[in-house]
């Protein structure tokens, strides 16, 4: 591993940071409740994707015990389109635990930070040194890439075991005076100077001292191993219409998605399924459905997921009565017009067939 004395490297980049930094909503202040609110929404997504959900929930939601009084329903509408939902279902969990056991103040600490629920070593280490000036280092996607390729560091991040060595890199590097601005600094470095394709080498203030950059290494580092191949999922919905409501209903635990809305799902192996097969899940479920459309669905909808790959079809049955009450609590389906489907939270891929068909016209 190449040697560069601390206090230069950490120097170098918060002055390369007060000249370069974004102007973000969330920086320049010490209230916890924003930074951990930022950095819960800026997990696995960009600044420009994240930022308009962070306004959103600041006006929705502008101290903790707001977020902690809100509905879940209401707190994962709010969230939708962000994607990885459990990240909202625990950001609610932890607002309630803060309003309810530590009378709506955030612990001060990154030891007990980490014991809130949904905050791991990055976020703890984030509030505890953003909010409470902790010389405690933060460890994401950009630092490990920047002192990846600044200290020539070839272990895998993917892997846990390598975790622990660049930890101790990171905690080495801090400087007890500002570890707020320093692991800001470093942060914004990783996310636009030091990027992942195309780093700006040539205007890098660390250039001659990088380690990749002098070993022309840039594109070999940091080694990360490919993730596993998404799984395919073949999702058939059955969109019940009576008299211009829907049948929808709430998906449990134990799969994508918890939480949200969805109409009544039949998961096959392969994306084309007879007509039967379907109409014999119907029948078993209770349903009696018989005019199940001839035609094939008009468009597959697919959606990525981190270890899936979700391909969908909608098929839309228009019943001429309601469902019978004994179905109704055996399914777990409930009719909402078009006003209720709005507010209810849904997965995007649900989203934007409303918005195909024009369920909801006015659907963002």
């Amino acid at each position: 591993m190449q040697t560069v004395a601390p206090s230069y490297f950490s120097d170098t980049l918060i002055n390369w940071y007060e000249k370069n930094r974004r102007t973000l909503p969330w920086r320049d202040t010490t209230n916890p409740y924003y930074i951990w609110l930022s950095e819960v929404i800026l997990q696995q997504t960009r600044v420009n994707q994240g930022l308009p959900y962070y306004l959103k929930f600041m006006k929705a939601y502008p101290q903790v015990k707001d977020l902690a009084a809100a509905p879940e329903d209401e707190v994962l509408r709010l969230w939708q389109g962000l994607g990885y939902y459990s990240r909202a279902r625990n950001m609610h969990h932890t607002a309630k635990l803060i309003v309810e056991q530590y009378n709506g103040q955030f612990p001060n600490t990154y030891t007990e930070l980490l014991k809130l629920k949904g905050v791991g070593n990055y976020t703890a280490a984030a509030i505890a040194s953003f909010a409470f000036k902790e010389q405690v280092a933060v460890l994401d996607g950009n630092v490990f890439r920047v002192l990846s390729r600044m200290f020539g560091i070839t272990e895998d991040i993917a892997a846990l075991a390598s975790r622990k060595v660049f930890q101790q890199l990171a905690d080495t590097l801090v400087p007890a005076s500002s570890p707020d601005t320093y692991n800001q600094s470093i942060m914004e470095f990783g996310a636009i100077q030091c990027t992942p394709v195309m780093p700006d080498c040539l205007f890098c203030p660390l250039q001659q001292s990088c380690f990749a950059f002098t070993h022309g290494m840039v594109q070999e580092l940091p080694v990360k191993s490919k993730a596993k191949a998404a799984r395919p999922r073949f999702f058939h919905y059955v969109v019940l219409e009576y008299q211009g409501q829907y049948y929808m209903r709430k998906r449990l635990e134990g799969d994508i998605w918890q939480g949200l809305y969805d109409f009544y799902l039949y998961e096959s192996d392969t994306k084309t399924l007879p007509s039967d097969q379907l109409l014999q899940e119907l029948s078993d479920a209770g349903l009696g459905v018989q005019d199940l459309l001839q035609q094939p669905p008009a468009k597959d909808y697919k959606h990525i997921l981190s270890h899936q790959k979700i391909t969908a079809r909608f098929y839309l049955i228009k019943l001429k009565s309601r469902l019978k009450e004994k179905v109704v609590q055996e399914t777990r389906l409930g009719l909402y017009n078009v006003e209720e489907i709005e507010n209810l939270p849904k997965p995007v891929l649900i989203s934007s067939y409303l918005k195909d068909v024009r369920i909801l016209v006015n659907l963002i």
